[in-house]
């Protein structure tokens, strides 16, 4: 696999059993509500040491705010995953569809918001002119899919959360706090990929 493109040893990677079983989602009670279908895109940068492109979001937003994550947000009625994903990532930092190359999905996870989101894994060029939508995004930032994806990175933490202690993932890369759905993706594709 030496001289296979980033995107297919990712599709190789993709199509093994993962090692662990895949976070399902927070709060049991919570997840088992959630219904609302929606997308995020995990956009790997083909480097010799890859990134993957994870957004700010803007304080003054209604849930989430200030929180790092994917580009994405709900399906919309007659998307699939892949194409919400790309709308949304289209919208939010002005990434082209047609320069992502498509490597598959990994499980949905299932958010205390009511959200049942699938994330779809794809690789774009790098150094992208990416530029952050102005209500919604504060900023975008590269950060090594190595990092992100070693289990030593990946802390579980907790808190209280509607009166019971709730547990999560956070990832902790320079001064930036991935935490909550987000790291919990990470997680997740860090048990499917078994990257290395």
């Amino acid at each position: 696999m030496s001289g296979a493109s980033l995107a297919d040893r990712l599709r190789s990677a993709l199509a093994r059993a993962p090692a662990d079983p895949p976070l399902e989602g927070d709060l049991p009670e919570l997840r088992a509500q959630a219904s609302v279908e929606a997308a995020v895109l995990i956009a790997v940068t083909d480097r010799s040491d890859p990134g993957v492109i994870l957004t700010v979001r803007r304080e003054h937003l209604r849930t989430h705010a200030g929180q790092i994550a994917f580009p994405g947000g709900r399906i919309d009625a007659g998307e699939d995953p892949v194409a919400a994903a790309l709308r949304e990532a289209h919208e939010e930092i002005l990434l082209d569809p047609a320069a992502v190359d498509l490597v598959g999905m990994i499980d949905a996870y299932r958010t205390v918001t009511g959200y049942v989101v699938t994330p779809v894994l794809g690789v774009i060029p790098p150094d992208l002119p990416l530029e952050p939508h102005e209500h919604e995004v504060a900023d975008w930032f590269e950060a090594p899919l190595g990092f992100l994806l070693d289990p030593a990175n990946q802390r579980r933490a907790s808190a209280l959360f509607a009166g019971r202690t709730r547990h999560y993932y956070e990832i902790m890369w320079n001064d930036r706090r991935i935490w909550g759905a987000t790291a919990a993706m990470i997680v997740n594709l860090s048990r499917r990929l078994q990257w290395s």
